[in-house]
């Protein structure tokens, strides 16, 4: 089955053909950061007319990478949710019309479903149950996978998205948009041991985040610096590391109470080095293994699309005629996906895994 992945839920038009039997075939991404940049954020109505005018050249070039024609396609899947609703609105209409005019099924993909999945493009060692971790602009989450399509959300965060909450102290420190990347460079400049920011909801019981508290103790810490370049270095280190420490307390307590050694890290911040490691000390710590996806699938992309998609579809999901976008979604409200065995599609790439199960050892 070639399954076409469309991806428009924010400001990145990604764009994938995956194989249930060879996997991944080609897959291409255009970001509109230099779009946004002047704005210091993402612009929705300027997010969709770009989606626009991208969408169609970018389908005609990833098809023409893995050597296919609309006609051979067996299947699209596109992202009807969560994300901004005229960005979605682009990748529904296109992904219905195409599967429409070529009468073959489409499917609409939840966006942090993708990213949970995601690892699974790259090994076949991940198996339910599992723990997965979702960090971007828009969410944090932490879920408990029971099986593909089973999640239960213990915890999120009561304000702020992490990702949010880095382009926020980003733009406190006069950085660029996107904050995120940004803000990491600088924090290598940086001693973390300057100051001491706190693990906000890490002295209470719980798996739920918070990080508008970390964002003001940020704010009030520059305050009192004279805001030298080094300041902003030590204090932008000491944020990074606060919020790789919270994320990492909270991960190893939710590994303790479920006793489930399996953790996916997923999602945009998830490129972030210095929390990937943070992750893997854990999940040594813990004798488990930690599963991340390559820095290029951690950021919004078609790929992930695609495969979730393709496993969909191979389950029997199929869509109505009615064009599906949904700016909230719960992950809870997805259905299962009965997948036979056999039906998973092949593992490529590299070994995606921090830490072994038995040994505890890092690899």
């Amino acid at each position: 089955m070639y399954v076409l992945g469309i991806e428009t839920s924010c400001d990145e038009t990604g764009v994938a053909i995956y194989h249930s039997k060879d996997g991944l075939l080609s897959h291409h991404l255009y970001s509109q950061i230099e779009l946004h940049a002047p704005y210091g954020g993402i612009v929705p109505e300027l997010a969709s007319r770009d989606h626009i005018r991208k969408l169609l050249p970018l389908i005609r070039e990833t098809l023409a990478a893995a050597d296919l024609s609309l006609e051979q396609l067996d299947g699209i899947a596109y992202t009807a949710g969560p994300g901004l609703i005229g960005a979605l609105l682009v990748g529904a209409s296109v992904g219905h019309g195409l599967a429409w005019s070529l009468k073959i099924p489409v499917a609409a993909i939840h966006h942090m479903e993708g990213h949970l999945l995601a690892p699974l493009m790259e090994t076949h060692q991940l198996n339910p149950p599992f723990l997965a971790l979702l960090i971007s602009g828009g969410h944090t989450l932490l879920i408990q996978v029971t099986r593909l399509g089973d999640y239960q959300v213990l915890g999120e965060s009561v304000d702020d998205a992490i990702g949010e909450a880095f382009d926020k102290v980003a733009k406190m420190l006069g950085l660029g948009y996107p904050g995120g990347p940004a803000l990491e460079k600088l924090a290598q400049q940086g001693a973390c041991d300057r100051f001491r920011f706190p693990r906000p909801m890490t002295d209470r019981p719980g798996l739920d985040f918070s990080f508008s508290g970390l964002k003001t103790f940020t704010m009030n810490t520059l305050a009192a610096t004279a805001g030298s370049q080094q300041d902003k270095a030590d204090i932008a280190c000491a944020f990074q590391h606060a919020v790789a420490d919270t994320l990492a307390i909270k991960c190893r307590r939710a590994i303790q109470q479920t006793g489930i050694r399996q953790l996916v890290a997923a999602g945009g911040v998830c490129a972030n080095q210095a929390i990937r490691n943070r992750l893997g000390k854990v999940a040594d710590q813990e004798n488990a293994r930690l599963f991340l996806p390559r820095h290029e699938f951690c950021t919004d992309n078609g790929a992930m699309i695609a495969f979730t998609g393709c496993l969909r579809l191979l389950a029997g999901q199929r869509e109505g005629p009615v064009i599906q976008a949904r700016a909230r979604w719960n992950l809870e409200d997805l259905p299962p996906i009965p997948l036979q065995s056999g039906l998973l599609p092949p593992a490529k790439g590299v070994e995606c895994c921090f830490g072994d199960a038995k040994k505890g050892t890092p690899k």
